[in-house]
């Protein structure tokens, strides 16, 4: 017959004999998972546009005194347009390349006065205004 302690034995060998198999392969593991040894793998991430492109060049043949009719020609349909005021129009414009994780983002809000451009407000600029001609041109 076997005693006590010998099964008691056996049954401690088994338990460490398991354990002791598994120890290697968790500290693999755990060295594998901190190092730049295994390649890293992103997903595919789609390019993403939104909204309205409105470049400078849109902008820049903006002149305070168009209608909206000619603004809407230039930039296109505003993306936002207040429903309490409907002197303002918003631009925006949201652009995410592929597997690229910043997103190009831009603004351009056009103010009307009277239903006339008054002004231009955003991320790109109006072209400078001509110089004023000179008050009598018969003086050179």
């Amino acid at each position: 017959m076997i005693s006590t302690n010998s099964l008691i034995k056996m049954k401690l060998h088994s338990v460490f004999r398991r354990f002791a198999a598994t120890i290697p392969v968790l500290a693999c593991a755990a060295v594998l998972s901190a190092c730049d040894l295994v390649p890293k793998v992103d997903p595919y991430r789609m390019e993403i546009q939104q909204g309205n492109l409105v470049t400078q060049d849109m902008v820049s043949k903006l002149t305070p005194g168009l209608t909206k009719d000619q603004v809407r020609f230039l930039l296109g349909t505003p993306l936002v347009i207040d429903s309490f005021r409907d002197d303002r129009w918003d631009y925006v414009f949201s652009h995410m390349p592929a597997n690229v994780k910043i997103a190009e983002r831009r603004r351009v809000t056009v103010f009307f006065e009277d239903g006339k451009l008054k002004r231009v407000d955003g991320d790109v600029v109006t072209a400078a205004k001509p110089a004023a001609a000179p008050a009598n041109p018969e003086a050179k």
